[in-house]
């Protein structure tokens, strides 16, 4: 057991250590990590997590680590990746909060961060495109993400509300395409 949990805080260590830019930029790894390398958990259940963990308190990265870690081994699972991931940035934190105010006026490392800014979108950009082609599939899908992001173009609303839309519009295309199916009998 005790392997597992430090596999488990490692895995999530590693994603929160190499990882710059918050939560979103921490997706690509996550997926990598967690689906390709470690098979603890399914593209769908990745996607799934994320959008729980963005619906839930707390940074989404660290809610899917928890999430994840609790479904791979219980409690202590989640216990261990939700410090694994939270870790190296309380290390780094740590030791930049002396530094970050003595050198944040240095050119250096304005742009610095004006290029790990860039970089960060970047990595956003690809856990898009990885979360589109498990998400969006066939017309339901498309309806869904098209809905959903013209509406958080318009309105300036929590995400709570796009998810709940989200699965509420779920739940009756699919309820709509049943009773279609059945009407043709």
């Amino acid at each position: 057991m005790f392997k597992i949990l430090a596999q488990l805080f490692l895995s999530f260590a590693k994603v929160g250590a190499l990882t710059f830019g918050g939560g979103y930029a921490m997706l690509p790894m996550l997926q990598r990590e967690i689906v390709e390398n470690r098979h603890w958990a399914t593209d769908e259940e990745l996607a799934d997590y994320f959008a729980i963990g963005q619906c839930t308190p707390g940074a989404i990265a660290v809610n899917t680590a928890t999430f994840i870690g609790q479904k791979y081994k219980g409690t202590a699972g989640g216990i261990a990746a939700t410090l694994g991931v939270v870790f190296p940035s309380l290390v780094i934190i740590s030791i930049l909060a002396g530094f970050i105010s003595t050198f944040s006026h240095l050119p250096i490392v304005i742009n610095a961060f004006a290029g790990i800014r860039v970089c960060v979108c970047v990595l956003i950009l690809n856990a898009v495109i990885k979360l589109w082609k498990n998400a969006v599939t066939g017309r339901m899908g498309l309806v869904i993400f098209l809905v959903v992001a013209a509406g958080s173009i318009v309105f300036d609303i929590s995400p709570v509300i796009f998810v709940v839309i989200s699965a509420i519009l779920g739940i009756g295309l699919v309820q709509f395409k049943a009773k279609g199916k059945g009407d043709e009998k």
